[in-house]
């Protein structure tokens, strides 16, 4: 497979109508159908289900779909890497985000950057740990900030100071929002709706053995912004991190923090023993300097 057949291939994807694809990739018809044909032959399978007006992705289309946005995306981060080697500071950093507090340490990080590296650019993934782990393994993303606990054999870490507090989400209203904190065991027998993510999910589990045989688990979630809804009906209680909310409208519902306090870190990773472009590797730098500094 070629990385120009690939390209075709997502644009026709993505236009469902070879006619309009040809003519955004400046190429004739009957040439990008070849192309197309050739690439089924190929790989020994059907890609499309044509129509008369609008062609659509086969099962093994969606599949290289997937498959190819991330190779046509990794061959643009490496060459971008090359090009930017060449040139004085700029390029892309690509940096995934856990919701945490961490959200907020990430502008001040950037904003220190930018003033000294003005042409240098930033995209910006948020979604749950694992996720953007492997994003990182795949070298979809540079830098990640997450949660411990981290794999030291595969990443390199800096721990952030400003520690990530556990807590309930409930509506406004409820009568456990008038507590200053709140005990496992006043939540034993509630809808519960906790973090998707295993290690974390099995830690909250292990929180209430004490307490109960077994939690009721109503809902699993991968994103804050997908429960807030959920509580805001009086569906269930959210376990989740202060530092989450930190950027949502919190008029509807109130958090409070467990008793004892339950708390983790976020962490700033990358790949071990990882060649980076220029800009990545002195964001990186930066990042050390300031985690440093702030415990300081």
């Amino acid at each position: 497979m070629e990385l120009r057949v690939l390209r075709y291939f997502l644009t026709v994807a993505e236009e469902g109508n070879i006619t309009k694809a040809a003519e955004i990739l400046h190429i004739t018809q009957p040439t990008l159908s070849r192309q197309l044909a050739q690439l089924e032959e190929e790989l020994g399978i059907s890609l499309f289900m044509r129509g008369k007006k609008q062609i659509t992705l086969t099962q093994e289309g969606l599949l290289l779909q997937l498959k190819a946005k991330e190779i046509v995306e990794l061959a643009d981060n490496t060459e971008r890497q090359f090009i930017n080697s060449q040139m004085e500071v700029s390029g892309l950093i690509s940096i995934g985000c856990v919701e945490s507090v961490g959200t907020l340490i990430l502008p001040e990080l950037i904003s220190s950057f930018v003033r000294k590296y003005p042409n240098v650019k930033f995209d910006i993934y948020t979604g749950y740990g694992d996720d953007i782990k492997d994003k990182i393994d795949r070298g979809l993303v540079d830098i990640g900030i997450v949660l411990e606990p981290i794999e030291t054999s595969k990443y390199s870490f800096i721990r952030l100071i400003q520690e990530e507090v556990w807590g309930v989400l409930m509506r406004r209203d409820d009568v456990l929002s008038k507590k200053e904190c709140i005990s496992l065991e006043d939540i034993k027998n509630l809808p519960l709706i906790i973090p998707k993510r295993s290690v974390v999910k099995n830690e909250i589990e292990n929180w209430f053995i004490e307490v109960t045989d077994k939690i009721n688990v109503f809902a699993t979630y991968n994103l804050i912004s997908n429960v807030i809804p959920l509580v805001q009906k009086g569906l269930g209680y959210a376990i989740c991190l202060k530092g989450a909310l930190s950027l949502r409208d919190n008029s509807q519902t109130a958090f409070t923090p467990f008793i004892p306090k339950i708390s983790t870190q976020s962490v700033v990773i990358w790949k071990k023993n990882y060649i980076f472009n220029s800009a990545t590797s002195l964001f990186i730098n930066m990042s050390k300097i300031m985690a440093k500094g702030n415990k300081n």
